[in-house]
């Protein structure tokens, strides 16, 4: 399969995320898979797609068997959905993490397992890695890389490869970056890694409730 271009990869991604995270307004109408692609929130980088562009990425998508569209006869406008999970034998655990990995970039193994929460929740961070190992190690082509530790980073991060080879930006020579700025990055990444815990747990009380609920309705 050719490279995904980076309209192709949001397209895919946004399909992926409304269709485990909000099923009853999947498949999705051109217009809400566009608002779906530019959202502001839990996108890295924040895109501007027109529903031109879109829709060339689901055409495109189409042809690789990764998208397909559906008109309904109780349907005014065709909807448009995915095959990610079936073209490449993903469960659920392996398409959320690629999900999170094509909407939000390259990230460390605690933020994919805090940003993955909604879709699937990982118990713990082993369980996340091994996704990830899975992933890495897949034949006959990998789906994830691990990318090299930057200067003043701590934590590696992944990257999925449906758009290719990820550039990684070559370290500057003889350059050790200043104390402030080792503390900042080591500061955003704490912050990252509450960010994911803190999704973790939201994900863990909402299913509780949702337990609770159930169990409500079983007594009354």
């Amino acid at each position: 399969m050719s490279p995904l271009n980076p309209a192709e990869v949001r397209v895919l991604g946004s399909l992926i995320e409304k269709d485990i995270t909000t099923p009853d307004y999947y498949p999705l109408t051109l217009n809400a898979l566009t608002n779906a692609c530019n959202q502001s929130s839990n996108r890295d980088p924040v895109m501007s797609l027109s529903d031109q562009d879109v829709v060339r990425g689901l055409d495109s998508l189409r042809e690789k068997k990764l998208a397909f569209m559906f008109e309904g006869a109780d349907s005014r406008v065709s909807k448009y959905g995915h095959r990610f999970a079936e073209t490449f034998e993903l469960a659920r655990p392996g398409t959320a993490v690629m999900c999170v990995l094509m909407l939000r970039g390259p990230q460390t193994l605690g933020e994919i397992r805090g940003r993955a929460a909604r879709m699937h929740e990982f118990p713990g961070l082993e369980e996340a890695a091994a996704e990830l190992a899975s992933l890495i190690a897949r034949s006959p082509e990998p789906l994830v890389l691990k990318l090299p530790r930057q200067p003043g980073f701590k934590e590696q991060r992944y990257a999925h490869l449906l758009a290719g080879t990820v550039s990684i930006p070559a370290p500057e020579a003889g350059r050790t970056p200043e104390p402030a700025v080792i503390a900042v990055r080591a500061e955003n990444e704490r912050l990252a890694r509450l960010e994911a815990e803190a999704a973790a747990l939201r994900a863990e009380l909402a299913d509780l409730r949702g337990q609770l609920a159930e169990l409500r309705k079983q007594l009354e």
